[in-house]
């Protein structure tokens, strides 16, 4: 006998099998419970969610000369034939290839002689989308009132393409694309029936890359079980089979992105390439791998990002400190934008290369929101003196020659009193530094620190409680709470950058009078930055 495919072999036999579709299924059996059949259904909703399943298990159930509660037995006359595809009660078209007036005519034609056996003859159109104008209007008077006996199900995935006069006349069901749990678990189960063994990563990524379709998921385990038939189903093995790349080259490839690092971005996607890695596979999943950065960067609960091992989410929430949200914005709109571009292009990998360097070099980029990573580079110069002027590559206050001779020296900053030490200079000189090095969750909190000089000589940070509080929008408790934690947060950066153990404390100034008149701004005794006059 020939291979039956995983999908087709264990179609469900009980409703308790059909996954993901709870709510559809409890009334389902609610009405075979009380006798209560709808004479039209119409199941809607996307590829491989169990339309026709669920439509046979039905047709099964209310014609079921044994049943046991809402389930069919699966033993009797009626049961065994409907399984076969040789009962003449259950009648599957698909309207895909019988979309005309003549074969709506003829069902109108057989609904009227009675089942030969059972209590319902059941009409299963599938893909009834597809149907012409002229057979919906040839339906219509006998879908509203057909014989007590007949019992028809209209299955589509396009159900907004269905006249309205079609949609009134049916009880509707929509089925919702199922969860990779749901899925997972599934395949788990099979696999078990089949003495089969598979790693937990691997299920678990065949069943998200069925998109919520369980059939996809079923073809999917056959081919990559084919790969290596009689072993253990691994990770690896199903990336092979599928053609995808495993996370930690994604987060290499973003991390690099990040650093503007050109030469190691292309030379991953080079690596990926020469490994037989699909593009277009590698575009979605770079474009999934940045959406689950995005919500990592902006959610506090990460139970939203599904399908990732704790090391792999680790590695996502640190690279979600390295980059502002509107960088991961603009890193999916180009993925996005490559995702369309890249499937009728007949060389995807020069496209994907110049998406890839796009991200790398915002300034190549004219989209609105590329100018704000320019303007943080821009920044990122300015704040290390590397500021240019116009065309040329002089420094700003340096002759258009090159010579440094004509320039204005530069002037040095005003020395400290001598009671300020040394250490405590050193933090006063790289304070804009430091606030830009602090998460950018927290910029605008640490802004609010002013640099003072304590009693003992120690550095002092004074925070305003009216600026904590307007920051956090929370109670007192709360706000001193969070201000104690961003205080330390800086306190550890502060020492970093220093490279030294500094005394440090932290005050949180009773009012705005006591914050402005108590504590002497060390930043406004001296200017931090070397600063180069024009002529």
């Amino acid at each position: 006998m020939s291979y039956t495919a995983m999908y087709r072999k264990f179609r469900p036999a009980r409703f308790e099998d059909v996954k993901g579709q709870d709510h559809i299924v409890t009334t389902l059996k609610n009405q075979i419970k009380s006798d209560r059949i709808g004479h039209a259904y119409l199941f809607c909703g996307t590829r491989g969610t169990g339309k026709t399943s669920v439509a046979k298990l039905f047709a099964k159930a209310i014609n079921c000369e044994n049943r046991n509660g809402e389930d069919p037995c699966m033993e009797c006359a009626s049961c065994q034939a409907i399984q076969s595809g040789a009962s003449m009660n259950v009648v599957e078209i698909d309207a895909a290839s019988n979309n005309g007036v003549d074969n709506i005519r003829q069902i109108v034609e057989e609904v009227q002689y009675p089942p030969t056996e059972g209590r319902f003859k059941v009409y299963i159109i599938d893909e009834v989308h597809m149907l012409s104008i002229g057979a919906f209007n040839a339906l219509l008077k006998t879908l509203e009132e057909p014989p007590s006996y007949v019992v028809f199900i209209l299955a589509t995935t396009e159900v907004h393409k269905l006249p309205v006069t079609i949609l009134s006349r049916c009880q509707r069901y929509d089925f919702k694309r199922i969860s990779v749990d749901d899925i997972a678990a599934r395949i788990e189960e099979l696999l078990g029936i089949e003495g089969l063994e598979a790693e937990s990563d691997a299920v678990r990524y065949v069943a998200k890359a069925a998109d919520g379709s369980m059939r996809d998921a079923l073809s999917l385990l056959d081919q990559c079980l084919a790969f290596n038939f009689g072993k253990k189903l691994t990770y690896q093995m199903v990336l092979d089979v599928l053609g995808a790349v495993d996370s930690t080259v994604y987060s290499n490839m973003v991390r690099a992105i990040i650093a503007g690092d050109v030469y190691t971005s292309i030379k991953l996607l080079e690596d990926a390439v020469m490994e037989g890695r699909e593009i277009s596979q590698f575009v979605s999943d770079l474009t999934w791998y940045l959406r689950n950065l995005l919500l990592a960067k902006t959610s506090d609960d990460m139970s939203i990002i599904a399908d990732m091992s704790r090391e792999a989410l680790e590695r996502l929430v640190d690279e979600a400190r390295l980059v502002p949200t509107e960088s991961i914005i603009r890193y999916i709109r180009v993925f996005s934008e490559l995702t369309n571009q890249i499937r009728y292009a007949s060389n995807k990998r020069v496209l994907t290369e110049i998406a890839v360097v796009k991200l790398c070099k915002p300034e190549t980029e004219a989209k609105v929101d590329s100018v704000i990573p320019r303007i943080a580079s821009l920044e990122d110069k300015i704040e290390n003196g590397v500021i240019m002027s116009g065309a040329g590559s002089a420094p700003v206050g340096a002759s258009a020659s090159g010579d440094g001779a004509d320039s204005k020296p530069k002037p040095k900053p005003a020395a400290l009193p001598k009671s300020v030490p040394d250490d405590i200079k050193s933090v006063v000189e790289n304070w804009r530094k430091i606030l830009g090095t602090v998460d950018i969750s927290h910029r605008m909190f640490a802004k609010n620190a002013k640099p003072s000089l304590g009693a003992g000589g120690e550095l002092l940070l004074v925070f305003s409680k009216e600026a904590c509080r307007a920051h956090f929008e929370c109670s007192e408790d709360t706000t001193k709470a969070h201000a104690e934690q961003n205080m330390q947060d800086l306190k550890n950066t502060i020492e970093q950058i220093v490279g030294k153990e500094i005394e440090i404390k932290t005050v949180l100034a009773e009012d705005e009078v006591h914050y402005e008149t108590d504590y002497p701004d060390l930043t406004k005794m001296f200017n931090g930055m070397t600063v180069v006059e024009e002529d």
